[in-house]
């Protein structure tokens, strides 16, 4: 007699949840000839192409051209400013968005793989009942199952805050028409960005942020920079101040009172404020899998939870929130599954906020350096240093390295400024390739490229104590 149980589907991998890492490995696996079944709820391709990286920043083009074209009109009357179509951008967002999600459903079905579009919880080890879209009910079971459901916008406990109905990027990234006012609570990446992009766009912009200064995890050089920024064009940034209460609703007229007595009104909030691991409801307990205690699936350096042939990948998993650090999970998977030996210890994962000025980072700020007592050396220029800044009227912000004190080692680097993002990259081979900082400080660079201030910048790396 069969021990397999009737109306259950069989599948070598089975992924709960389509985001970048699970999805690009579910590919591979399924090209390769293996049975291959994706669960989704309907965001196909991952949240980065529908909520996140690819929409955010179409957002944050079409702000920046519209900035552009209020400081060519600067000078002229009010009345003959151009306008920002708020339907128009919306529409703009939706095509970037559509376009990529038809490649990635494309790819999906030219891979073999099946693409189960439904809820999924587990009913037992490796075992997943799943309510389709369409109402029909299916259970799926894996040899290998891998849980990439990632996380959703925090809401604080703030009195009257769910009731207004808030905005997060997901439903501010819809809009089809401009916010007068809108109070974004929250000064990390995603409020940063938000609030930056709406001002331009032509809303009164109001910032919240609870810690004394907004990214708390950059040094604080770096924050004030980029506080300095922001006010300057003309976004009111509060901080160290937290909202007691929420009255009214976002989309007519909300209304937060603060814990040091003031009251902030506008038509719109949105909020910023962290991200929730998708677990709840997911029967991880029924599946033997752990959760750490802000709610995150425990896994170790392989991503292996604590159930067998269970994984987590991406955000769910704790991994830093950004795609690029959720493909390279897809990477130490591909490597567990085929008997390798990659983990997710000591790898270098860049940072990148998408304001203007740009902000990129790579390994240690001074901030990590102090608090783990590495001995550093420091160089920091202005970005007017750097000739590129100047041809392209864009000198605000600075470059800053850290090198070990004892040796000649590239810990950290950091830029506030245009095509940072870019510019880190560089660092981070030489970091990936451990040259030392004297290989980035005589390397010749084309001139003019933003890139170039790495030769101004090393240079001034200050000789090792005690001429080590």
């Amino acid at each position: 007699m069969s021990n397999i149980e009737p109306n259950v589907e069989h599948y070598e991998y089975v992924f709960l949840g389509g985001g970048k890492g699970g999805k690009t490995l579910a590919m591979e696996l399924a090209q390769a000839g293996k049975r291959v079944a994706v669960i989704e709820r309907g965001m196909i391709g991952g949240s980065c192409i529908n909520v996140a990286c690819i929409p955010t920043k179409t957002l944050i083009q079409n702000a920046r051209i519209a900035h552009v074209r209020s400081n060519q009109s600067s000078h002229s009357e009010a009345s003959t400013r151009p306008a920002t179509n708020m339907a128009e951008v919306a529409r703009n967002v939706r095509s970037v968005v559509d376009g990529m999600v038809d490649i990635n459903l494309k790819a999906f079905i030219a891979s073999g793989m099946e693409l189960v579009l439904g809820t999924g919880h587990f009913i037992a080890p490796r075992k997943i009942h799943v309510r389709m879209n369409e109402g029909a009910d299916r259970v799926i079971e894996g040899e290998h199952v891998f849980i990439n459901t990632g996380t959703t916008a925090a809401i604080p406990d703030v009195p009257g805050l769910r009731d207004a109905q808030p905005l997060t990027h997901v439903e501010a990234l819809q809009l089809e028409t401009m916010p007068e006012h809108l109070i974004v609570i929250g000064g990390g990446y995603i409020g940063l960005e938000m609030a930056q992009a709406y001002r331009r766009l032509g809303s009164k912009v109001t910032l919240i942020q609870e810690a004394p200064r907004v990214a708390m995890r950059e040094d604080e050089d770096i924050t004030s920079a980029i506080e300095a920024a922001l006010a300057e064009e003309g976004i009111d940034i509060r901080v160290g101040v937290k909202p007691v209460n929420v009255s009214g609703i976002s989309g007519q007229n909300v209304t937060l009172e603060l814990a040091n007595g003031e009251r902030v009104s506008g038509s719109h909030v949105l909020v910023a404020a962290g991200r929730t691991p998708v677990t709840r409801g997911l029967g991880l307990d029924v599946a033997g899998v752990e959760l750490d205690a802000r709610g995150f699936i425990k896994v170790d350096e392989r991503l292996a939870t604590s159930a067998p042939n269970t994984w987590a990948i991406g955000e769910v998993a704790g991994t830093p929130m950004f795609t690029h650090a959720s493909f390279d999970d897809y990477r130490v998977l591909k490597s567990q599954l085929a008997g390798g030996n990659l983990t997710t210890n000591d790898r270098i994962i860049p940072y990148a906020l998408f304001i203007e000025p740009e902000l990129a980072r790579i390994g240690l700020n001074e901030t990590d350096a102090k608090a783990r007592g590495i001995d550093v050396r420091v160089a920091k220029i202005p970005l007017a240093s750097v000739p590129r800044a100047r041809t392209n009227g864009a000198t605000k912000g600075f470059m800053k390295v850290l090198v070990d004190a004892h040796s000649d080692q590239i810990l950290g680097f950091s830029m506030l400024g245009t095509n940072a993002g870019d510019v880190v990259t560089a660092v981070q081979m030489a970091m990936l390739g451990k040259l030392p900082y004297t290989a980035v400080r005589d390397a010749i660079i084309s001139h003019p490229l933003m890139s170039e201030g790495l030769n101004i910048l090393f240079s001034k790396v200050p000789p090792r104590a005690n001429g080590e």
